[in-house]
């Protein structure tokens, strides 16, 4: 049961009362409101009238076990307001093994309202932060400047998990009087950067910085990926398009900088990879509300492309829940490579095995892709990177290499691969494409690796792990392999590091998208 009373003089004091709302998808929580003294007499800011001084409310409340995904708290708020700030605590009670804790994540929306997808959304911190601020010219990293009018406005509460008494909060608003600064018209990173044409460019796509759950700046990310050997990053915020304004001063001409939001909804996670500028994708549904196609298409009508992320992890709600049917392409490496990244890659490959199968392979394959999510020290930029063929170092043309396969996925920008495939007639078909052969028709497959030293090369098809070799000392080498279209319908490669566990595959150096054989 959630109680709630205010406990700061001039509070306003409500009956212990709830409402269940359904708020276009998942059932919200909505709790009683927030009011502040003198509200409805309070002048317009620029008037004659006293508009100075500073105004604070306290709740607590209680939420039980099963509590609705988000928990919203009005507050109104009258003419004349500066600044906005919140900030709470919660109760974290120890458990015993195996019993989840409590978690409380925390956003913010104007009075334009709560409505999924609407225009109210002002930020969220998620769990990173306890408190923030909301003004017309300037706000905490996470959170949207701009004007603060009159109106019911919204703090979203979100009970990640709930331990069993309950998870006990506290939430103090205060509010500042005055008259606002001009809020600044954002600025955003170009969609150009100075390429070398058509050719290999790496990339990270998933990165977090202070303005959500990560602890590095912009400007100390944009340095690492420099460092890293990266063409192009992509932002990627739980939950909120704060950051996309900050990243203008650091983009330059040897560094492309996409705009994205990663949607982390309780069924998954989905980089929104390369969306127009300012862009914001909603995160409060469920695979049983039915709405992620709403969004993917939302992405995808906002130039960017639908990669769920790290399909397999083991964090809660982080495990893909929504089907591959809305992806453009699919994270299957997340970081420093590890058992559930080999689950995520066998998952994809039998995505190629049954397209192949049914015939389908040639045009609705879904491409892999793989990035550091980075968030703090020592977490390395780049570790893994896309190397995407593309046209030039723009954000069109990266996207269309991506969205088409033309790309690998390395450990960092030590390993460079060539993987071709050529037939008999010299015919020739690289990453991503087809090779157009009679089903009995010889083909060579080739592999140059540079940069991977004790690694293996393997081969992998629609009928498993065919072919394997070792490379030099060095890390360089040179593998060939023939077969047919008859044989395997498709052959991607594998650069493997020596088995941690006897018995198990060894972790990835680097993997390519597939080259599909036959004609279509």
């Amino acid at each position: 049961m959630c109680e709630e009373h205010g406990t700061e003089s001039g509070a306003q004091h409500h009956p212990n009362r709830r409402a269940l709302l359904v708020t276009g998808a998942a059932a919200a929580l909505t709790l009683n409101s927030v009011s502040f003294a003198g509200a409805d007499e309070r002048e317009p800011a620029g008037s004659q009238g006293d508009t100075s001084g500073r105004e604070s409310r306290t709740v607590r409340g209680t939420l039980p076990t099963g509590s609705p995904d988000y928990v919203y708290l009005p507050v109104e708020v009258p003419y004349g307001v500066r600044q906005i700030d919140v900030s709470y605590t919660y109760e974290r009670p120890r458990t015993p093994p195996g019993t989840q804790g409590n978690a409380l994540d925390i956003g913010i929306f104007d009075e334009r309202g709560t409505q999924l997808g609407g225009k109210g959304f002002r930020g969220w911190s998620g769990g990173a932060r306890s408190e923030f601020f909301l003004r017309a010219d300037d706000a905490t990293p996470g959170y949207i400047p701009g004007p603060i009018r009159r109106g019911t406005w919204n703090i979203a509460l979100g009970p990640y998990t709930v331990a069993p008494d309950g998870l006990a909060y506290e939430v103090t608003i205060t509010l500042t009087y005055g008259k606002p600064d001009a809020a600044p018209k954002p600025v955003y990173p170009p969609e150009r950067a100075k390429g070398r044409g058509r050719a290999w460019y790496r990339g990270d796509c998933h990165l977090h910085s202070v303005y959500s759950d990560g602890r590095r700046t912009t400007a100390e990310i944009a340095s690492l990926a420099r460092a890293a050997g990266l063409d192009f990053i992509n932002t990627s915020e739980h939950n909120t398009h704060a950051a996309h304004a900050a990243w203008a001063e650091l983009a330059g001409d040897d560094l492309l900088i996409l705009l994205g939001e990663e949607v982390t909804t309780r069924n998954g996670h989905i980089v929104a990879l390369g969306t127009d500028p300012g862009t914001f994708v909603d995160w409060r549904y469920r695979a049983r509300d039915n709405r992620f196609g709403h969004y993917a298409r939302k992405i995808r009508s906002s130039g960017g492309l639908v990669v769920p992320a790290h399909p397999h992890a083991t964090c809660i709600g982080c495990n893909w829940k929504f089907g591959f049917g809305d992806a453009d392409a699919v994270e299957v490496w997340n970081g420093p490579y590890t058992p559930d990244d080999e689950v995520s890659l066998a998952e994809w490959d039998n995505t190629l095995v049954s397209g192949a199968r049914s015939g389908k392979a040639a045009g609705s394959w879904i491409p892999a892709m793989g990035n550091s999510d980075a968030h703090r020290d020592p977490d390395p930029v780049g570790t893994p990177q896309t190397v995407v063929l593309a046209d030039d170092l723009t954000r069109e043309a990266i996207l269309a290499g991506i969205r088409a396969g033309r790309s690998y996925v390395a450990e960092s920008s030590q390993v460079t691969l060539a993987f071709t495939a050529a037939g008999s007639r010299g015919q020739h078909a690289g990453i991503g494409g087809r090779l157009a052969v009679g089903p009995d028709e010889s083909v060579t497959v080739r592999l140059e690796t540079q940069g991977a030293p004790g690694c293996t090369v393997h081969f992998v098809t629609d009928q498993g792990r065919l072919f394997t070799t070792t490379l030099d000392a060095d890390g360089s080498g040179t593998a060939e392999w023939r077969t047919t279209a008859a044989y395997a319908a498709y052959v991607r490669a594998e650069v493997r590091h020596p088995p941690v566990v006897p018995g198990l595959p060894g972790p990835l150096a680097a993997f390519t998208n597939p080259v599909f054989l036959g004609r279509r």
